[in-house]
Formats: C-alpha cells, sequence, structure tokens
C-alpha cells in the first residue's frame, strides 16, 4: 500500500512503469494522474498538493537519472 507521503516507493513504481519518460518533461496534472493509476497506491487522490508532488517528482528523477 503506498500514500501520497511514500515519495520513494512512489518514484521506484513510476521509473519501472514509465522508463522512459524523463520525469522533469512531466507536469503536475499528469504526474497526478500517474501517481493514483499505480495498482499498489491507496490514499485519497485529493490529499496531493504541489509540495507532495513536487518531492515525488524530484525521487523520481533522482531514480531516473541514477539508473
Amino acid at each position: 500500500m503506498i500514500k501520497w507521503t511514500d515519495s520513494e516507493d512512489i518514484a521506484l513504481e513510476l521509473l519501472e512503469k514509465y522508463p522512459e519518460i524523463n520525469p522533469l518533461t512531466v507536469r503536475f496534472t499528469d504526474l497526478h494522474k500517474y501517481v493514483t493509476g499505480l495498482k499498489d497506491f491507496q490514499d485519497d487522490p485529493k490529499r496531493s498538493n504541489e509540495k507532495i508532488l513536487e518531492a515525488i517528482q524530484m525521487a523520481w528523477h533522482e531514480e531516473f537519472t541514477s539508473r
């Protein structure tokens, strides 16, 4: 079960599901859709905000550039 606060876990799942996407090119509206569409995501979609999405995007970017 993944929640909004699990930015590292979300980043790993996003990297696995979207390996070809550079995270820095993803708009927050699309990132929100990607996260809520993850099979292990189990949180209220309305609980996200810009700070949470930015943390997820940066964690995803770190994983993306370190592979």
